[in-house]
C-alpha cells in the first residue's frame, strides 16, 4: 500500500486491502461498526456510505477525485459520519443497499455510494460521482451539500423517503414468488438463451460483455440432454470466442472480468478468481463434450496462473488482480511493435505482432493488447509457410519471453484476502481438472486449499468464516461460503473418493440449513441467524457473475442425495426451488444454477458405485472408465471395505466386492443392474444406455 503524507484514519487497523487504500485519506473514514452509527446518533449526521473493492477501477477514481481531497473530506469530516465497506467482506452489507441502488436510480455498480440515517436506513444512493459537476451531471460535493441542506432544514422529505424505500424495496429483498418448475421452464431458458445470442461474436447480448460461465454450463448440459446441437453450437463460439480476444491474457494466462465491447477486444482488465475458477471448469466440460483439445489447455494454462500468481504458499487462493498499474488501467498488459522486437528480435517480434494484432496504431489508447479475434496461429502458419506446429512453437518461445520482461514492469495490485466462497470455487474446478485432465497438481492444489480452509476458516464450532488476511479470520460465513465450498468438497470426493470430504460436505449442508434456512417461506437466507441483522435478511436466487448460493444448493442437495440416499435433502431442494419458482418463471435465464438444479430433478442422476480397495488395479481400471466422455448427471460412490460408508451412505451395504474383485454397479433410482466386473463391460453398458432421458 501506497502511504499518502498526513495522518491515517480508522481503517489502518483493518485487514481488508480495499480499506487499507484508504487508510490515509484525509476523509475519517470508519469500517462498518456500531462507533460510526452511535457517533452518528449523537451528532445527528447523516451516515455517508461508500463501497467499493480492491481491485475496482472506478474506485481508484473516485478515491483520488474525491477522497484524496482535503476539500470533500472537510465537507464530509464536518457535516457526516463516513463509512467504508469492502463488499467481497460484507456482501450482506453491499446486497442490501446495491438493491436500494438499482430500485431508485435503475442501476448499480461500485463504487456504490449510500446516504442514509444513523439506523440504517438508505435515502439517496448512486455509484461514482466526480467531486465537481459537469455535463449536467452533479458533483458530490454538490450532492452531500444538497443533503445536508434537507437534512437539516427538510427533515419531514428524508423521513419520506426513506419510508418509501423501506416499504418498496426493503419488504422485497427476501419475497419471490412460488410456482412450479417444469421440462418448459428449461425449453424457454433456451429459446431465450437462442434469442439473445450474439452468433458472430458469441456470447449474449452487446457490449460490455461477461463472461457467466453458468449460462454456459447450462446450455452444454441442455444440449446434451435434449439433442439440441445450437446449444452446444452457442457455447463453442462463446469459448472460441472469449479465447482468442483481449479478455482472455495471452501472455500471462487468465481471464479478465468483462470485455467493454462486443468482440471481446478490450477488457476491464482486472483479474477475479471466481471468473477464472467458473471458466476452467467450463472450459473441462466442454472439452468432455465437443473434445477441442484447446480447452483442454485453456483449463490447464488457467490452473498455472492461478498457482503461479494467485496462491498463498498455505494453499489458499487469493481473491483478485487489480486493473490499474501505477494508475493507469491496463498498462502492465499491453504493448508497442517496437517494445515486441526489442524483446524477440525483428524476425520473432514481427511475425508475433502480426499473429497478435500488435500495431502502431494500436487498438487500446495507442496500445494494443494481444488477441487472436481476426487471425488464427493455423492461418498464418499457412501465409508465412510454417507448419502449424514450428509456428506454434516460435509463438509459445515468444511468449515466453514476453512474459518474462512483463515480469519486470509495475505488477497491477492484488487482493490478496482469501474468500472461503471463491476458494470453494477454484476447489470445485481444480478436482474437476485432476478428473478430466488427470493432473494430480491440481488434486494435491485443491486438498491443500481445502486443508487450508479447514485450519484458518473454520472456528472449533464448525462454524465457516467468510475472510483471511494476514493471520486474522473474519466474519460469519454467508450461504455462498457454505453453497461454493460444498461443491468444491462433492468434486473432489468425486476425483479421490476420499471418505472425508463427502463427509464434511454432508456436515457442512446440514448447518446450512440450521442457519440458513426460511422456515416460512422456503429457501436460503443470504446471511445467517447467528449473524449481525441487517436493516432487511435477503434472499437470492438470481445467478450474476457468480452463481446464487440458493441454486448452488439446490444442485448440491441433489447430488448429495443421490450419493448417499438421504431423501431429507432432496424434499429440500425440491422446496428450494419451488419457493423461487414463479421468479424463476418470469426470465429463465438469469437463474441458470437453478436450471442446473432443475435438470438434475427432471432427469435424474445415474449412481455408479465401484465396490473396491482403492489402489486395486482391478478397482482403478473400473474408475477410469468413469473418467471418459460427458456425463454430467452421474455421481459414484467408492464402497472401499477398509473405508466403510454405510453410516453416510446406506443402500451401498450391499454393494460388494464380488469374488474378492472389485464390481461396478449401474444404478437408476437406488435400483441397481446385475454387477460389473469387467471394465470393457462397463464401458458398453454406460455409453449403450444414456444417464439421462
Amino acid at each position: 500500500m501506497e502511504r499518502k503524507s498526513g495522518k491515517p484514519n480508522r481503517l489502518v487497523h483493518e485487514k481488508s486491502p480495499y480499506l487499507l487504500q484508504h487508510a490515509w485519506n484525509p476523509v475519517e473514514w470508519f469500517p462498518w461498526n456500531e462507533e460510526a452509527f452511535d457517533k452518528a446518533e449523537r451528532e445527528n449526521k447523516p451516515i455517508f456510505l461508500s463501497i467499493g473493492y480492491s481491485t475496482c477501477h472506478w474506485c481508484h477514481v473516485m478515491e483520488r477525485e474525491s477522497f484524496e481531497d482535503e476539500e470533500v473530506a472537510r465537507y464530509l469530516n464536518e457535516h457526516y459520519v463516513s463509512i467504508k465497506v469492502d463488499r467481497e467482506e460484507r456482501p450482506d452489507v453491499d446486497h442490501i443497499y446495491m438493491m436500494v441502488c438499482q430500485a431508485v436510480t435503475g442501476h448499480g455498480g461500485w463504487p456504490l455510494t449510500i446516504v442514509m440515517t444513523p439506523n440504517k436506513q438508505p435515502f439517496f444512493a448512486g455509484t461514482y460521482f466526480p467531486k465537481d459537476g459537469k455535463w449536467g451531471r452533479p458533483g458530490l460535493l454538490d450532492i452531500l451539500r444538497s443533503i445536508r441542506e434537507v437534512w437539516d432544514n427538510q427533515r419531514d422529505k428524508i423521513d419520506q423517503t426513506v419510508k418509501r424505500i423501506s416499504e418498496g424495496v426493503m419488504s422485497q429483498l427476501s419475497v419471490h414468488d412460488k410456482g412450479e418448475l417444469t421440462t418448459a421452464t428449461l425449453q424457454n431458458a433456451y429459446q431465450q438463451y437462442l434469442g439473445n445470442f450474439d452468433p458472430e461474436y458469441g456470447g449474449f447480448g452487446s457490449a460490455p460483455k461477461f463472461p457467466t460461465p453458468h449460462n454456459l454450463l447450462f446450455l452444454l448440459r441442455h444440449g446434451v440432454l435434449e439433442g439440441e446441437e445450437k446449444a452446444v453450437k452457442m457455447v463453442e463460439k462463446t469459448l472460441d470466442a472469449m479465447r482468442a480476444g483481449g479478455i482472455y491474457d495471452h501472455i500471462g494466462f487468465g481471464f479478465a472480468r468483462y470485455s467493454v465491447d462486443r468482440e471481446w477486444l478490450v477488457p476491464h482488465f482486472e483479474k477475479m478468481l471466481y471468473d477464472n475458477a467458473l471458466l476452467a471448469y467450463t472450459y473441462l466440460e466442454a472439452y468432455q463434450v465437443i473434445g477441442k483439445p484447446q480447452y483442454a489447455e485453456i483449463a490447464n494454462q488457467i490452473f498455472r496462473y492461478v498457482l503461479r500468481d494467485m496462491t498463498d504458499p498455505a494453499g489458499g487462493f487469493y481473491s483478485a488482480e487489480d486493473a490499474d498499474s501505477e494508475g493507469v488501467e491496463g498498462k502492465f498488459y499491453v504493448w508497442t511493435p517496437a517494445e515486441v522486437k526489442q524483446v524477440l528480435g525483428e524476425e520473432l517480434g514481427s511475425l508475433y505482432c502480426q499473429v497478435y494484432d500488435i500495431t502502431e496504431e494500436g487498438n487500446f489508447e495507442g496500445h494494443s493488447i494481444p488477441n487472436l479475434i481476426n487471425v488464427q496461429p493455423e492461418q498464418a502458419a499457412i501465409r508465412s509457410g510454417r507448419k502449424p506446429d514450428e509456428l506454434l512453437s516460435q509463438l509459445e518461445e515468444a511468449r515466453e519471453k514476453l512474459f518474462a520482461h512483463r515480469e519486470k514492469r509495475v505488477r497491477p495490485g492484488k487482493d490478496d484476502k482469501i474468500l472461503t466462497a471463491w476458494n470453494g470455487l477454484m476447489i470445485a474446478a481444480l478436482a474437476k481438472g485432476a478428473q478430466v485432465l488427470g493432473d494430480e497438481r491440481f488434486r494435491q492444489a485443491a486438498e491443500k486449499a481445502v486443508r487450508f480452509i479447514f485450519s484458518n476458516l473454520r472456528r472449533e464450532d464448525g462454524r465457516l468464516l467468510a475472510r483471511f488476511r494476514d493471520g486474522e479470520a473474519a466474519y460469519l460465513g454467508y450461504v455462498d461460503d457454505y453453497a461454493f465450498l460444498i461443491w468444491g468438497l462433492i468434486e473432489l470426493y468425486q476425483a479421490t473418493f476420499e471418505r472425508s470430504y463427502l463427509e464434511v460436505a454432508l456436515t457442512l449442508q446440514d448447518d446450512l440449513l440450521r442457519l440458513f434456512w426460511d422456515d416460512a417461506e422456503g429457501g436460503l437466507y443470504f446471511y445467517g441467524s447467528d449473524a449481525e441483522q441487517l436493516i432487511a435478511r435477503p434472499k437470492e436466487v438470481y445467478d450474476g457473475a457468480t452463481p446464487s448460493g440458493n441454486g448452488v444448493s439446490a444442485y448440491n442437495m441433489l447430488r448429495l442425495y443421490h450419493l448417499t440416499g438421504r431423501t431429507d435433502l432432496a424434499e429440500k431442494a425440491e422446496q428450494l426451488l419451488h419457493s423461487y419458482a414463479g421468479t424463476i418463471n418470469h426470465y429463465p435465464p438469469g437463474y441458470s444454477f437453478s436450471l442446473l438444479a432443475l435438470q438434475a430433478a427432471v432427469y435424474g442422476f445415474r449412481q455408479i458405485v465401484i465396490a473396491g480397495e482403492r489402489e486395486d488395479e482391478q478397482t482403478e481400471a473400473l474408475l477410469s472408465i468413469l473418467d471418459e466422455g460427458y456425463h454430467p448427471l452421474q455421481t459414484v460412490i467408492l464402497n472401499d471395505p477398509r473405508q466403510p460408508l454405510a453410516d453416510l451412505a446406506e443402500h451401498i451395504t450391499d454393494k460388494t466386492m464380488r469374488e474378492g474383485r472389485a464390481a461396478a454397479y449401474v444404478c437408476e433410482h437406488f435400483t441397481c443392474q446385475a454387477p460389473l466386473i469387467d471394465p470393457a463391460e462397463l464401458r458398453t453398458r454406460l455409453w449403450a444406455e444414456p444417464a439421462q432421458k
